[in-house]
């Protein structure tokens, strides 16, 4: 053994491309049934699509605050950001049970329908053709020859979200809890049944023109159960940041259906917030309606306290800086009103701390003090003068306040009458035309990379698991030991097993095929038989050998004694492998009479045995009947003696033995040969196994003289000392 051979751990890379192309079989069956899984997957998944609506919130003005705020408490409200409705609330409102409940209530999308027959199988098979029409009158079911339509269902609160079996025969139709198989209801089919049984009250109304051909599986779901169900296919998002302008999406298999379900949202969601706006605008005027006969009741009473005073005093003189207290005193009289009511108002919803209470306060703290500063200058004019401005200032402010109020109420009543909202039904739903998935080319696309991925994956661990001897030269660093043949792989080859199993004549590949490259790299054996070996050991008498069952070991016999015979020389072939032996059928003889019959002296001649075959200077001797001692019959030195007296009848004799890892017929019978020859398999037999071989002949005293390295795939990439396997193409192209 070569001890300074030095271990290669790098990866040959035209060896595993060539080793991935071998096994394209392998690769193209992956490809196939990956796209087959995808085209499955495709029969039974129904196509998904989608529509979309556009909505737009826009920011106004709470009726309440414009009404009694006025401009200036308005634009400091509108700067904290109150009353403006953003797009993230108006999200949260088109997701809550508000809309979305009112639109499964109005197309009664609680109520789910589907056929008990639609295993995959089926559809597979059978397309199938079902359809159901949501609508405020009820549900219309279309499937094949089936068509029923469910007006009503209202079941006990125990039954909603369990799945119940409708069977309808002649005028009956009956309910059956899937889970329990028991009967809960049954009532008339084309009538309006309301009935109370120990489970609750029921309420059915399911119409049919004709018989129905199979069951159904109907569910009333609850409430929030339909939401969520809905809200799975649901989305609404804001289209960009702060844009106010909300993207609406909704999803499911039947186009129609979904288009009209996104528009009922929509109009439901519209529909709200009209009402929310006009609700808004009702507190308001219901508020005005309150305050404004308080504030006229007032206004009589001091324009009559002002008359009376006028009527006992007669004209009163008053100077200009009087009329310009008068007028302060009024405007800050008529804005401490408007605080105080806006204080009212905002101390319902918020606490003192907040920021628009403090900000209130603050207002009306520095308007008393304008007042209180005001009230002290008034006091040093005349009494008369004083008495008067008073009566007045009452007047006026009381009158200035009315006629504000009054207009407010005029004004938000028309903005009533012609309440639009503050949301804009941008874009409805329009039905799609295509699907948004299954994506069928992708799908198919990905699925061939997908097969050929796993394809390519599993034939490299198929390569990384055949950890055999892959090159000539393996085993010659490791052995000292030359190869002799590389002989390629034949398809004539491959089929050996088959035919062996129907009990079939096996071919001869030299003799059918005499091009083959398996052929050509015989006949370099033959060669190196002939001048590397002929001096020194003769080479009459031929072992060959293998070091496990499955090798070759018989082609290869088979073909090199053919080979032989066709260069003219006597040859005979001898089937030594008296426990599986099966060369017999490449002559298509009987296996009565052979090499076990010789040494049990069953035969005494060896006339009896020698069969002639089709084959030109080729003659066979069977393995016979299989014997229960073949290795002791082998060492009785009978043998030895029927070998001497052949070698005096043929040129060459070839001895095809059992493996020796499995048996010791091979070392027996090599004592009595001049040539031993070993056969291993590409990828498949192990240096392992020609190493302990190898010392098997040795205890014997024999040694292995040649190596032949079998079965070498087309596209491995190795090549053999004295056998270049693409030259031997290149060869029989010539020829």
């Amino acid at each position: 053994m070569n001890t300074t051979q030095q271990t290669d751990d790098t990866t040959d890379l035209k060896e595993l491309f060539f080793s991935l192309i071998a096994q394209w079989k392998l690769i193209a069956v992956c490809v196939l049934l990956s796209l087959i899984c995808a085209i499955l997957y495709l029969r039974v998944t129904p196509a998904t699509y989608a529509v979309d609506g556009l909505v737009q919130v826009e920011s106004g003005k709470g009726g309440a605050s414009a009404a009694l705020l006025g401009q200036q408490l308005s634009s400091i409200m509108d700067t904290t950001g109150l009353g403006q409705q953003q797009a993230q609330a108006e999200i949260q409102i088109l997701q809550s049970r508000l809309v979305l409940g009112t639109t499964i209530q109005t197309l009664n999308l609680d109520i789910q329908v589907k056929p008990t027959q639609n295993s995959l199988l089926q559809r597979i098979i059978t397309k199938p053709d079902f359809q159901t029409q949501y609508s405020a009158e009820g549900i219309a079911i279309h499937n094949d020859s089936d068509n029923f339509t469910i007006q009503e269902l209202k079941v006990p609160e125990s039954f909603e979200d369990k799945a119940l079996i409708l069977h309808i025969s002649g005028d009956q139709l009956t309910l059956t809890d899937k889970k329990t198989d028991l009967e809960v209801f049954k009532g008339k089919l084309n009538k309006n049944n309301i009935m109370s049984n120990p489970y609750g009250t029921w309420r059915i109304a399911i119409f049919s023109k004709a018989p129905l051909h199979q069951d159904y599986i109907l569910t009333k779901q609850a409430l929030p159960s339909a939401v969520k169900s809905v809200l799975d296919n649901f989305s609404a998002t804001e289209a960009g940041k702060q844009t106010g302008v909300i993207n609406i999406t909704y999803q499911g298999e039947d186009s129609l259906h979904i288009t009209h379900v996104l528009n009922t949202i929509l109009s439901t969601y519209k529909a709200q917030n009209v009402q929310q706006s006009s609700a808004e605008k009702e507190q308001t005027l219901a508020f005005l309606n309150k305050q404004l006969p308080t504030l006229k009741a007032d206004l009589d009473d001091a324009e009559r306290k002002f008359n009376a005073f006028r009527e006992a005093n007669n004209t009163v003189d008053v100077n200009q800086e009087s009329e310009l207290y008068l007028k302060q005193s009024i405007d800050l009289e008529t804005q401490k009103i408007q605080l105080q009511q806006k204080q009212a108002e905002l101390a319902a919803k918020y606490t003192s701390e907040h920021p628009m209470m403090q900000e209130v306060n603050a207002q009306l703290g520095a308007i008393n003090k304008k007042i209180g500063e005001l009230d002290t200058t008034l006091k040093r004019l005349p009494d008369i003068q004083r008495r008067y401005l008073q009566f007045y200032r009452d007047v006026e402010v009381k009158n200035q306040l009315y006629t504000n109020l009054l207009n407010t109420y005029q004004t938000m009543s028309v903005a009533k009458a012609g309440e639009i909202g503050n949301v804009r039904i941008v874009d409805m739903a329009i039905e799609p035309v295509k699907p948004i998935h299954p994506k069928k080319l992708n799908i198919l696309i990905l699925s061939l990379f997908l097969g050929g991925f796993i394809g390519v994956l599993l034939a490299l661990l198929r390569n990384m698991m055949q950890s055999g001897i892959k090159d000539a030269s393996q085993i010659e660093d490791e052995f000292n030991i030359s190869v002799y043949a590389t002989v390629p792989r034949s398809d004539l080859q491959l089929r050996r097993t088959h035919l062996l199993k129907k009990k079939r004549q096996l071919p001869i590949l030299a003799v059918k095929d005499s091009e083959d490259g398996a052929v050509e790299s015989l006949r370099s054996l033959r060669t190196a038989i002939y001048f590397a070996l002929g001096k020194e050991h003769g080479n009459q008498v031929i072992l060959i050998s293998g070091t496990s069952p499955e090798i070759g070991k018989s082609f290869i016999s088979i073909n090199l004694a053919t080979i032989l015979a066709q260069s003219g020389k006597r040859v005979l072939l001898i089937d030594a492998d008296m426990r599986r032996g099966y060369l017999q059928q490449y002559f298509a003889t009987s296996n009565n009479l052979g090499l076990s019959n010789l040494l049990t002296d069953n035969v005494t001649e060896l006339n009896q045995v020698i069969q002639n075959t089709h084959v030109e200077n080729l003659a066979f001797i069977s393995r016979g009947k299989s014997p229960k001692n073949p290795a002791e019959l082998l060492n009785t030195g009978k043998f030895v003696a029927i070998i001497e007296q052949l070698k005096q009848q043929y040129d060459h004799i070839v001895i095809d033995t059992p493996p020796l890892l499995a048996v010791t017929d091979a070392a027996i019978i090599s004592q009595s040969v001049d040539l031993n020859l070993l056969v291993v398999r590409f990828a498949k037999s192990h240096l392992k196994e020609v190493d302990i071989t190898i010392n098997r002949f040795k205890q014997s005293g024999r040694e292995v003289h040649g190596v032949i390295l079998n079965d070498i795939h087309k596209t491995s990439g190795a090549y053999g000392y004295g056998y270049d396997y693409q030259y031997s193409y290149d060869y029989k192209s010539r020829k």
